[in-house]
């Protein structure tokens, strides 16, 4: 019988596909702060649930970004980790834009507007390394 695999395992294997660099800059920046914080991150949130079955990651990244996009202006940071991680799990850019603009219903015009600010400034980005 094959042993199952930890969430904190589960977690590090959605992160290598996402973001591979993350747990590792997490950690930099808040363990300082809060011992633990970026494993605890990678296991509970990527582990328990962007790990788990019967939902894609490129459907559970788009379900990210629309909550973010509706809670407003401050998320704009983590908007654009997850727009990121959105394109590294198959989306594209025109399936994110959608997504966003569809939280205009829910969230209002301004939150869409600065959800598609954050998108646009990180299309920006891509393309300005990429060349």
């Amino acid at each position: 019988m094959a042993e199952q695999k930890s969430a904190l395992d589960a977690g590090r294997d959605v992160v290598a596909r996402l973001n591979p660099p993350l747990e590792d800059a997490l950690a930099e920046k808040y363990d300082t702060l809060v011992p633990g914080f970026a494993e605890s991150l990678v296991e509970w949130a990527y582990g328990r649930h962007y790990a788990r079955p019967n939902l894609d990651l490129k459907t559970r990244q788009l379900c990210t970004i629309s909550a973010l996009t509706v809670l407003g202006g401050q998320t704009a940071p983590q908007l654009k980790i997850n727009i990121k991680h959105s394109l590294a799990a198959g989306a594209t850019r025109e399936e994110v834009i959608e997504a966003i603009w569809q939280m205009a219903v829910y969230g209002g015009l301004p939150a869409a507007i600065n959800g598609l600010n954050a998108a646009q400034e990180l299309f920006d980005e891509l393309d300005t390394t990429a060349t």
